[in-house]
């Protein structure tokens, strides 16, 4: 413990040691980081380059459903995984607080009462017995003492390890911000996704009612046809097996409807309610164009891959903080108050007025293990950030790669389920007249129902995907948070 002199002469003295102790601790070790490899090529699977990109679109100008958007509007207001985020984002900000306040001075007040009586025969006891406070007046027993006063502590940031470790909270509090982020974009993607999917279930249940009708017809048509002699019980049977089956698939879609009204909901922060939903037309929905930009947006637009970012900065001061661990803390402390053994002393100055003013310098010197420890971990730490990073870049990229291919191929299935669809639907109707004129058997009608029947539910599917790939494709390049 080093008393603080206002003398020229301990003033040197103090300034040498810190120059001795600082470059005893500056031979700790530091490893040295490649920096992260987050070089993106210039475009997209040899795109045209164009600094277009959909994913700075607000999601109610992306979204054109207006019950979409109304869901979604709920679900950022509603959400219970969001509002748990919410909460997440108050406790890295009061981090940020409780660490700023941490390299500024600490200033407490105190009162304290005591009572003490000592034995005759200490050396405390034969002081008091053989001392008067003043002339004729001895010290009272018991003593009592009381006392109030001010009391200030500071460490001083020398080497900016406080100061550090409030940027390091700092942008860890940007990070969980991001991270919302990057939760919004998944809820508005999963939202959409859930809602383009309840529509296409809608669309199924309705063909498969209109080829139960179909299916009707024809079961009748088998039955007269066998009343006149010229179908057998067999036709009849695998026509009644057919519409059954049909009919219990109905039923199997119903439920998944339900369960994914109920899944929306959630979503959305509601009990379970009717999805106000437009069902008509699905498969004639228009699918707008989406711009891809440039690979470089990426890190701009993608929340997770700035979370990854805010995360390596954090890691990188971590170190420092650690390293810091090595070095000697300085603090200073003082007080100033007032103290007698009776109350009424208190207010009689200078003769109750008590003050201190301290200085400390504490470093390790043997057994640093731990120290060691802590700053091996943070630098594992940031090598490991390093790796997130360049993940999230590296899967960013390829995502978007990927769902770019992926809409392309939807677009040329899509086409080609139109044109099978058409072609079977023509033939349902000729395959029934070419049974009743006896030209075919029954399975040939039955066979050309099914198949118009499973390629209507295809390109509805297919429908879905187009929608769903474009909501990922809006996701992927970072949209939806802004």
């Amino acid at each position: 413990m080093i008393k603080i002199n206002n003398t020229m002469k301990h003033g040197k003295i103090l300034l040498l040691f810190l120059i001795l102790m600082g470059l005893f601790y500056s031979c700790v070790p530091t490893k040295q980081l490649k920096s992260a490899n987050t070089d993106l090529p210039a475009n997209f699977n040899g795109l045209p380059v164009d600094t277009l990109n959909s994913a700075q679109l607000k999601w109610s100008h992306f979204f054109e459903d207006e019950h979409l958007v109304a869901l979604i509007d709920t679900a950022l207001a509603n959400n219970q995984e969001l509002r748990i985020m919410m909460q997440q984002i108050d406790v890295a900000q009061n981090e940020v607080k409780a660490r700023k306040g941490e390299y500024l001075p600490f200033i407490n007040y105190g009162a304290g009462a005591e009572v003490e009586k000592v034995g005759e025969y200490t050396r405390n006891g034969a002081v008091e017995k053989n001392l008067d406070i003043r002339e004729g007046e001895e010290f009272p027993e018991p003593l009592t003492d009381y006392s109030a006063g001010l009391f200030a502590t500071w460490e001083l940031d020398v080497w900016k390890k406080l100061r550090n470790s409030k940027k390091a909270a700092t942008l860890e509090y940007l990070s969980t911000i991001e991270g919302k982020n990057f939760m919004v974009t998944r809820l508005i993607a999963e939202i959409a996704q859930s809602y383009y999917e309840l529509i296409a279930l809608d669309n199924q249940l309705a063909i498969i009612e209109q080829n139960l009708e179909l299916q009707g017809n024809a079961l009748t048509m088998v039955r007269l046809q066998k009343q006149a002699a010229r179908a057998t019980e067999l036709a009849v049977k695998r026509f009644e097996a057919e519409v059954a089956k049909n009919k219990s698939h109905k039923f199997e879609v119903q439920q998944e409807i339900v369960e994914m009204e109920n899944k929306l909901n959630f979503l959305v922060g509601r009990q379970p309610q009717h999805i106000a939903r437009n069902s008509d037309d699905f498969t004639a929905t228009v699918i707008n164009t989406i711009d891809a930009g440039i690979p470089s947006q990426l890190l701009l637009n993608r929340p997770d891959i700035r979370q990854a970012e805010f995360e390596l900065e954090a890691a990188k001061l971590n170190i420092k903080v650690a390293r810091a661990n090595f070095y000697p803390s300085i603090t200073l402390k003082a007080g100033v108050g007032l103290q007698a053994f009776k109350p009424k002393y208190l207010t009689h100055t200078p003769e109750s007025l008590i003050y201190s003013a301290v200085g400390d310098i504490v470093g390790p010197l043997i057994n640093r293990n731990a120290i060691k420890a802590d700053y091996n971990t943070a630098n594992s730490k940031q090598i490991q950030a390093v790796y997130e990073y360049e993940k999230a870049v590296l899967g960013g990229y390829i995502e978007v790669v990927s769902m770019l291919s992926k809409i392309e191929n939807l677009k040329q299935r899509y086409m080609l389920k139109e044109d099978q669809v058409e072609s079977l639907t023509a033939s349902i109707d000729l395959s029934t007249r070419l049974f009743q004129s006896a030209r075919i058997e029954y399975t040939e009608v039955l066979f050309t129902q099914r198949e118009a029947l499973e390629s209507r539910m295809e390109l509805v599917e297919t429908k879905k995907e187009q929608l769903m790939a474009r909501v990922q494709m809006y996701q992927a390049l970072g949209g939806g948070w802004f």
